[in-house]
């Protein structure tokens, strides 16, 4: 059984409009890189947003960190000048935000052939609506179909709690169901899944309690304001050396000969089935390429 991985720990919101901080972004140790063009950029600041961002990704120099731009919601003026600008920038991927249905991906799908888009772009997806609550499964199994080229949902937990006029607490337990939903629809699909962000960035504490709790639910990362956020984050969502070393002693005992027909053993006094063995698997993994992302 083989496992990829791609770091997916992080993922830093850079406002386009901003040229020093996608300048900076090229030295910060992050796994991803969201390159705004909704959300932190003014109405009148759009069109000098969407320009700087084509030249930073165009130009290069971000090495492995995984560059991502968000563009603006497709009933928006600015969504089709965003999707063209993206698709000559050529990045990692396209974030649609305001996703309510699989119609919406389908569609900016159809613009990345129409547009003879790299097929190395790929899409990921806002969920940060109450439609898209209620169609998460729909919107998750478009993972598995190639032609839609969606590898990843982003939790919009902000604008979630707005449009639901739910309250977003410290502990989150209104937002709960929805955040396993989409985890379940991401699993699902076969894609990654990252948490919300976390507003209150000088309050690291606090911070660390909602990683740990997005780690908890299965998260394979989390999206951050702030890049002081960053080795928090990363201490979060990486296999803890214990859980890397239980990992290969287990798959290595149940490499042995005399094993290879058993589906439990026997390990340090407790029963470990291959399952386990599988999911150790996914540890070494991340963890292999934790290291050579580190390395780049």
């Amino acid at each position: 059984m083989t496992h990829s991985y791609k770091p997916r720990r992080s993922a830093l919101y850079m406002p386009g409009s901003n040229a020093r901080a996608l300048e900076k972004a090229k030295t910060l140790d992050v796994d991803c890189l969201i390159l705004d063009l909704e959300d932190a950029v003014a109405p009148d600041s759009k069109a000098t947003a969407r320009d700087q961002i084509v030249s930073a990704v165009s130009g290069g120099g971000y090495g492995e960190r995984e560059v991502v731009i968000r563009i603006n919601a497709l009933d928006t003026p600015w969504a089709n000048e965003d999707l063209a600008a993206a698709i000559k920038a050529g990045p990692d991927a396209i974030l649609v935000p305001k996703v309510n249905t699989p119609a919406d991906l389908q569609q900016v799908a159809h613009r990345l052939a129409l547009g003879q888009a790299s097929v190395g772009i790929k899409l990921w997806a806002m969920m940060e609506t109450p439609l898209a609550m209620l169609n998460a499964a729909a919107i998750g199994a478009c993972g598995r179909d190639p032609e839609v080229r969606l590898s990843c949902f982003v939790m919009g937990t902000n604008d979630l709690a707005k449009e639901t006029r739910a309250q977003l607490n410290p502990g989150r337990a209104v937002m709960m169901p929805w955040l396993m939903t989409c985890v379940a629809a991401a699993r699902a699909g076969g894609i990654d899944i990252l948490d919300g962000v976390y507003n209150a960035f000088n309050d690291l504490e606090g911070f660390d309690v909602e990683c740990a709790q997005g780690v908890e639910m299965g998260m394979d990362g989390k999206t951050l304001i702030h890049p002081k956020q960053i080795e928090a984050c990363h201490a979060a969502f990486s296999p803890s050396e214990e859980e890397i070393a239980w990992a290969r002693k287990i798959n290595d005992l149940f490499e042995l000969p005399e094993n290879a027909n058993k589906g439990a053993i026997q390990v340090d006094g407790k029963m470990v089935e291959r399952l386990h063995a599988d999911m150790g698997l996914r540890f070494i993994a991340i963890a292999d390429a934790i290291a050579a992302h580190s390395k780049a």
